[in-house]
């Protein structure tokens, strides 16, 4: 695997990913503070019928090529986007994950499904996303109704862990301080406790990119996270998404200030009952499919677990594709 960043592919080009049997294009999405700023179009079989996009969540990156080769085993194209200042679309000197609004992910999303749709006339793709990937995919998905067919969101990051006075507290007290130093670094305790379930060099399977998906997250700032919890005020007043909703989750949540083998079997991010609950707020058509033992990326269980949850993803879409 190659350990360092890459750079931008030619201009309108396909190249050989970092994955093999997989190829990415760049891009372009003009300049930031920062410099340039590109997205990355990774593409596995575009020869199979409707096809999928995956987003993946915070401090990560597409790796997951099982899932990949479900989608395309069930007759869909795979696609997946690594979003601008992550994984392959990552530079030097960046601020790996910043975005200080939400709606900045539109312009790759929408560059991603017009070369997605030049593959596929006439189709409407489905979203699959996971964790912070699928909160952007949700308000992505209401605020561009009839742009896609369905949207499968991963172990969502909808609303901030804590009860609701900490939430409250967090949106009206100090989202604008926070907004007042947006690049202020956030001094906050670090957890490897997922990235020791996933990882194959700890309890897991994946080989992960050291610099796409560090075993300790990328540092949370100031301006990010106020993009987080204005996403999560708008789910939490409801939103009113236009196509069918698959919501997976694990059956069980487990936090600890120490490693614990629990976390093998449960979700050590999110709080999966609260993800339950503001899910159903997304639409008038959703459904939330609960997996026993599921870790916080689903697709990232153990085989028999992440097999269930292939599954049940391409199932339901393909209900939802026949009608």
């Amino acid at each position: 695997m190659h350990y360092g960043l890459l750079e931008d592919a030619p201009p309108d080009t396909w190249v050989p990913d970092v994955l093999p049997g997989f190829s990415r294009r760049t891009l372009p999405l003009g300049e930031d503070a920062e410099g340039p700023v590109s997205a990355t179009l990774v593409r596995y079989d575009a020869s199979k019928g409707t096809p999928v996009l995956y987003l993946h969540g915070w401090s990560d990156y597409f790796y997951n090529t099982e899932l990949a080769a479900a989608a395309t085993q069930r007759g869909h194209a795979f696609y997946a986007l690594d979003l601008r200042k992550y994984g392959r679309s990552l530079r030097p000197k960046q601020s790996p994950g910043y975005i200080d609004d939400l709606a900045q992910y539109d312009d790759e999303i929408g560059a991603a499904l017009a070369l997605i749709k030049l593959d596929h006339p006439g189709t409407l793709p489905a979203i699959i996303a996971h964790s912070t990937g699928g909160l952007v995919a949700a308000l992505w998905a209401e605020n561009h109704p009839g742009q896609i067919g369905g949207l499968v969101l991963n172990a969502p990051w909808l609303a901030l862990q804590g009860n609701e006075w900490l939430r409250g507290f967090a949106s009206t007290v100090a989202d604008p301080i926070w907004r007042s130093a947006p690049e202020r670094k956030l001094i906050l305790p670090k957890f490897d406790f997922f990235y020791r379930s996933i990882s194959a060099n700890e309890h897991g399977e994946w080989v992960l990119h050291p610099l796409w998906r560090p075993r300790y997250s990328f540092d949370i700032q100031g301006g990010w996270l106020a993009a987080i919890l204005a996403g999560h005020t708008r789910v939490r007043q409801g939103l009113h998404i236009d196509v069918p909703v698959l919501t997976l989750t694990s059956t069980k949540s487990h936090f600890s200030t120490k490693y614990s083998t629990k976390m093998q079997h449960a979700d050590s991010v999110l709080d999966v009952q609260a993800t339950a609950h503001r899910a159903v707020q997304l639409g008038n058509r959703v459904m939330v499919h609960k997996i026993p033992n599921a870790l916080h990326d689903v697709y990232a269980s153990p085989k028999p677990i992440r097999n269930e949850a292939f599954d049940a993803t391409f199932t339901w879409l393909d209900y939802f594709n026949d009608l």
